[in-house]
């Protein structure tokens, strides 16, 4: 099996003989990041980390195993942030066949204990631990302090998430909200509707926001002669899952692909708008992060505006919206926020 065990930065000496060190995974359908952790160099600081081809293994215990035979560390406790819904300590991950429980994890890999949470709720976790240099800033606005936080992420599905303030500290809280119906607000998304709603029984937002959901706009713009796919890329997007980046490629390129571009500037829209949603859905006063690849890679689309607008425009409370600060999340943070919480329960104990 490969991995990147080749290229993981290896632990000090000095911290390789200490107890209780905490592992936290990143657990995706296409790829599984795992690090070890130590309180005293925190959740940014992995004494060892890598990544891995998730479909090419048969479950993540058998990962976990390869990575900590080369790490040669003694970890007690682990935190893994899943591509799914964790209800009752049980998880399947959506895209794998592999189904995760806290007592037969904590069982197979002999530790202390094992803690499961939404990947959703780990992003949010680490929003408590990020700093300015991490985030591009695209609405400045006027943070209430101590008011609520959400994060929205499209990438293969779409991940939302919240934090509230409980008087001392932020706590994290995952969603299915990318699930609920999508609600288009001009004609041209009520036609983009109408075109899915042929395809699925129910249409949910993250159907149209997330990376699949960037491909159905684009076959959507192209099969309604809303605008022609180019020779160049007529027989190269033939996948679903390869489409979004170069989709993404062709529209942010000095001289756009028209169809890609107008796929792009559809989707940053319907985004807006739903990140508007949800900041009205939680009040989140605090501030709106936008988290994945997808923003990231897509983030000059985002500065033109036309976000903004999608966002704001809420009717009355177009002003109360444009007070939200809106950020870019410009690191792989679900990693980061399961070692964030895996520390505390760790800590806790």
């Amino acid at each position: 099996m490969s991995s990147s065990l080749d290229t993981a930065r290896p632990a000090s000496p000095a911290r390789s003989s200490q107890p209780g060190l905490l592992l936290a995974g990143d657990i995706g359908g296409t790829k599984t990041a795992l690090g070890v952790y130590a309180a005293e160099a925190g959740p940014r600081a992995p004494l060892i980390e890598a990544e891995f081809p998730s479909a090419k293994y048969s479950s993540l215990g058998v990962i976990v195993r390869e990575f900590l035979k080369s790490a040669r560390l003694p970890v007690a406790h682990a935190a893994f942030a899943v591509a799914g819904p964790v209800i009752g300590g049980a998880s399947k991950v959506t895209n794998l066949s592999w189904s995760l429980e806290t007592g037969a994890l904590t069982q197979e890999l002999g530790l202390e204990s094992v803690h499961l949470m939404n990947d959703l709720e780990a992003i949010a976790h680490a929003m408590t631990v990020l700093d300015s240099t991490d985030l591009y800033t695209l609405n400045v606005g006027d943070p209430v302090v101590g008011g609520a936080r959400t994060v929205i992420a499209p990438g293969t599905g779409l991940g939302e998430a919240f934090l509230i303030y409980d008087g001392t500290r932020y706590r994290a809280f995952p969603s299915e909200g990318g699930h609920a119906s999508f609600a288009p607000t001009n004609e041209l998304e009520i036609g983009l509707l109408n075109y899915l709603r042929k395809q699925h029984h129910h249409v949910s937002v993250e159907r149209a926001c997330s990376g699949p959901g960037l491909y159905h706009i684009y076959q959507f713009l192209r099969d309604s002669g809303h605008t022609a796919e180019s020779a160049e890329l007529t027989g190269a997007i033939t996948a679903a899952e390869s489409a979004p980046a170069l989709i993404s490629a062709a529209g942010l390129r000095p001289n756009p692909d028209p169809l890609s571009r107008a796929a792009l500037e559809l989707f940053v829209a319907i985004l807006g708008a739903e990140a508007g949603n949800l900041a009205l859905k939680v009040l989140s006063t605090g501030g709106i992060y936008l988290a994945g690849g997808i923003p990231c890679r897509n983030r000059p689309v985002l500065e033109e505006g036309r976000f903004m607008r999608a966002f704001t425009a809420k009717g009355r409370f177009r002003e109360l919206l444009s007070r939200i600060p809106v950020h870019v999340v410009g690191l792989r943070a679900a990693l980061i926020g399961a070692a964030h919480r895996g520390l505390e329960l760790v800590e806790s104990q």
